[in-house]
């Protein structure tokens, strides 16, 4: 029997509070996209598909993994990952939130195997507090508990039955079990997990936080690796210069095969060095003519993922760029929020800064700019 794993990762997560959208936040040295898809593919589940919003579908994701543009509602998003999968169809699919971080291989198991003898299945948990109605700030009346359960993902199905269930459902569903029972399957409940829980509030953060680094063996020496980058660029004719991703007026433009942001390529090789991969010239050669003028931010990116790959977190990269002109200090806010956003990190973990080299050298005299770069790196205990 076949199973694919469909992850709806279309949501914004506004509950959540601002910054990026839950899934793709820092969690126990991860991000809560990267503990999802690593359980699954702890489970033996080799067929991956993620439902991406529309803006999210440059994001990194681990090799193999299809990706599918989601709807404007989570039912939608499930039928469009479903369609997808419709072409080579699995014998059962396991739909699941990839803001439940904490889903393990073994409940995973425990649905795919109820599905040998379901045409559905779903985790639950019993509701065993009491439950209360209220109105106005007061409990109005009480619910008998018995028979309730908390729903969880990941819920199983035989794809056949709930590809026709979602095609000819129409309005909006809870989640996939309601969608199945309106088509008449009958859904097995299996044991859900107490620690499976779904990110929805900032507080979330803390619980899941404190459930995966429970659940990880620490050793004495964590593999913590640092790495450092240099490069430099001369002037060139033109108005303007990208540095960390941000372009600023100047007399001059930078020359180079690529956008030539000084910045970028030397955080790029400390991310590169700390993994003894190499530098930049090994990944995307200069005289591959597709990386001409090519943005600089696809090599960040690109290091940033083979970081993740491995099992590395990014715990703080700082950059400092070496030129007289031009001034670095009005726009270094806005190149640290672009960086951290490439490297999919808390702004404070990224560090922009300059210098001059006191008219001295190259730097000094005007002809190009230079940039030094240090990246953190700190291995989680899971590699995807």
């Amino acid at each position: 029997m076949t199973t694919a794993a469909l992850i709806v990762a279309a949501g914004r997560g506004t509950r959540a509070g601002d910054g990026l959208p839950k899934q793709w936040r820092g969690l126990a040295g991860r991000r809560v996209a990267d503990w999802t898809l690593a359980a699954f593919a702890a489970a033996g589940i080799t067929r991956i598909v993620v439902v991406l919003h529309r803006d999210d579908q440059a994001i990194p994701l681990p090799a193999g993994v299809t990706r599918v543009t989601g709807g404007a509602t989570r039912d939608a998003s499930v039928r469009a990952g479903l369609e997808a999968l419709a072409a080579d169809p699995p014998d059962t699919v396991l739909i699941h939130d990839i803001a439940r971080p904490c889903v393990t291989p073994a409940l995973i198991a425990r649905v795919v195997a109820a599905l040998a003898e379901s045409q559905a299945a779903a985790p639950g948990l019993p509701v065993s507090d009491a439950l209360w109605t209220g109105q106005d700030g007061a409990v109005s009346g009480t619910v008998d508990r018995d028979g309730l359960f908390r729903a969880q993902t990941p819920q199983g199905f035989r794809f056949a039955a709930i590809l026709a269930a979602h095609r000819s459902h129409s309005g909006q569903a809870a989640d996939d079990v309601e969608v199945a029972r309106a088509a008449g399957l009958a859904v097995s409940v299996v044991a859900g997990e107490a620690d499976n829980l779904k990110i929805t509030t900032p507080e979330d953060f803390q619980r899941a936080e404190r459930i995966l680094r429970g659940g990880k063996t620490m050793t004495a020496l964590p593999d913590i690796r640092l790495g450092n980058g240099y490069d430099v660029h001369r002037f060139c004719a033109g108005d303007h210069v990208t540095l960390c991703g941000v372009q600023v007026a100047h007399s001059h433009g930078l020359d180079g095969h690529s956008d030539a942001d000084v910045g970028m390529h030397a955080i790029t090789d400390a991310i590169y060095g700390a993994l003894a991969a190499g530098d930049i010239g090994r990944h995307f050669p200069p005289s591959d003519p597709q990386w001409k003028g090519a943005a600089s931010a696809i090599f960040l990116a690109h290091a940033a993922n083979m970081a993740r790959e491995a099992g590395f977190a990014i715990g703080n990269v700082d950059c400092t760029l070496v030129c007289e002109l031009p001034k670095i200090g009005p726009h270094a806010t806005a190149m640290q929020a672009e960086l951290a956003r490439i490297l999919m990190l808390d702004p404070a973990r990224v560090s922009v800064k300059a210098t001059t080299s006191e008219r001295l050298g190259f730097t000094g005299r005007g002809e190009g700019i230079a940039a030094l770069a240090t990246a953190t790196l700190i291995h989680t205990g899971v590699s995807t």
